[in-house]
């Protein structure tokens, strides 16, 4: 897989992408598991809902939230990784309402009008802001009126004013374009993009947030 950003930390493949889930668990002593758990409660799914789950990974959230959707409902996931498709095809196999597509986010999606929620976790700080602007109306254009548009990220903050070990970890593991997102104001961008209503949730002394906004009506 060649990348499009070589410092992004998001577009991963081959043994880091093959031991992806095992690595997070470690690095966050067994706590993501139940904290997306939690996460996809609050994302409030109805039964009928269709979903999009942009940079899908692995499968492990589309799964958990699957288990929330009737036959009727659907979740289709979007990665650009060969390596991450192949583990999510075998977490979602017991779900015939799941599926993925093996294509770039930050590229023109070919829907419109069709999903309920789009949801994007920890992935949109890993691109540069030219290639997240692409990704936010991808979201919007794939997105029903009234649709929900779910994103699970950093929160803002300046790294001076959050615990020094926070500060040592997020120095270490984040691509530099993490430091752009956390400075920007992600609840206006989402509002001049014909987002609306947004919500906050935040976690982990303030550093990790769950962003709701709806699809405003344009006509």
């Amino acid at each position: 897989m060649k990348k499009l950003y070589p410092e992004s930390k998001v577009e991963i493949a081959g043994f880091r992408a093959r031991y992806y889930d095992i690595g997070l668990d470690i690095a966050t002593f067994g706590r993501y598991l139940p904290f997306m758990k939690r996460v996809v409660r609050m994302t409030r799914i109805k039964r009928d809902d269709r979903i999009l789950d942009l940079g899908a990974g692995t499968g492990r959230n589309a799964c958990l939230m699957a288990k929330y959707l009737s036959e009727k409902g659907e979740l289709i996931g979007v990665d650009i990784s060969k390596d991450m498709i192949c583990q999510f095809e075998k977490r979602c196999a017991d779900f015939p309402n799941v599926n993925i597509i093996n294509r770039r986010i930050d590229q023109t999606l070919p829907y419109k009008n069709d999903f309920d929620k789009v949801f994007i976790s920890f992935v949109l700080h890993g691109f540069p802001q030219n290639a997240r602007k692409v990704i936010i109306e991808n979201a919007f254009q794939s997105l029903k009126q009234n649709g929900e548009l779910l994103i699970l990220d950093y929160n803002e903050f300046s790294l001076r004013d959050i615990p020094f070990y926070l500060r040592l970890a997020f120095k270490l593991m984040e691509c530099p374009y993490a430091f752009d997102f956390i400075g920007r104001d992600w609840k206006q961008i989402l509002e001049s993009n014909n987002f609306a209503r947004c919500e906050e949730f935040t976690f982990f002394k303030n550093c990790v947030r769950l962003l709701k906004a709806r699809k405003v009506n344009t006509f």
